[in-house]
């Protein structure tokens, strides 16, 4: 999609973290937006925010992980902006702990929300977007689905899940005049899981501005992009190693700290991120 100005974008979790900066950087292209979260205050703050920019703003109050949520979704924000040209789905939850202490509902709630509802709303918008010729889908997945994160196994499997089954879709696409891209954001500073402490993530993977993200996702929806990894360290080399043996990518994180870093978080009674 070369031009922007003029589409009509949805962007979930936007109540907080990335979402209300993507959705910003959306509105400063000219984009109107559905703007929804499950939060009511905080999500209509950010829409007064939003509409400051001279586009049109509804803010949706949607749990994106009950079906009958994410059809009120679509429903409302297409009565509210029209015909959606862009989706960006960003809504996600986290929860470190050992998976075996984990509860089978924040299992499931995990999976619903960070995989099955993104893929349900696509199917609601894609029929459309392929009607008209015109359309993109934006997916925010984490380096956590490229390199699986110790304490962190739910949401790297729902993660891995999202990027692998966006580059099967763009396979289906190409042609259509709709794309799909997948955006990877390692620790992301300001508006991530440790936010204020950056200091404390891994040195070797640093930690990106949230307007590098953001930055990654108008242009992956101008140029078709169908991945883009948003990481200052020396990010594809440890994939790559990673690729090339198992043991040898374990080694290097447990050598950059990762594992240190989240295993006091998964103890009982540590904070947990969602």
């Amino acid at each position: 999609m070369k031009t922007l100005h003029g589409s009509n974008a949805i962007v979930t979790g936007c109540s907080r973290g990335l979402g209300p900066i993507i959705g910003g950087a959306l509105a400063r292209e000219g984009v109107n937006l559905a703007v929804a979260a499950r939060s009511r205050g905080p999500l209509e703050e950010e829409a007064r925010k939003l509409a400051s920019q001279r586009v049109k703003v509804v803010a949706i109050i949607a749990d994106i992980s009950d079906p009958n949520d994410r059809a009120e979704l679509l429903r409302h924000a297409q009565a509210a902006i029209g015909p959606i040209d862009i989706l960006v789905n960003n809504a996600a939850v986290e929860e470190t702990a050992r998976f075996d202490r984990q509860s089978p509902e924040t299992v499931v709630g995990t999976i619903e929300t960070n995989l099955i509802a993104p893929m349900m709303l696509i199917r609601g918008v894609l029929p459309g977007m392929l009607e008209r010729g015109r359309g993109h889908i934006v997916n925010i997945a984490s380096m956590a689905g490229k390199k699986g994160l110790p304490y962190n196994a739910t949401y790297s499997a729902s993660k891995a899940a999202i990027i692998e089954w966006t580059q099967a879709m763009q396979f289906e696409l190409e042609g259509t005049g709709v794309g799909a891209s997948v955006i990877c954001p390692g620790y992301v500073a300001e508006a991530g899981m440790f936010a204020g402490e950056e200091e404390n993530t891994p040195s070797l993977a640093g930690a990106s501005s949230p307007e590098q993200v953001t930055d990654a996702v108008v242009r992956a929806i101008r140029e078709n992009i169908q991945e883009l990894l948003v990481n200052p360290g020396p990010t594809r080399l440890l994939l790559a190693l990673d690729a090339l043996s198992r043991s040898l990518g374990n080694t290097l994180y447990r050598r950059m700290g990762v594992v240190d870093l989240y295993r006091p978080l998964a103890e009982p009674g540590a904070e947990s991120s969602s």
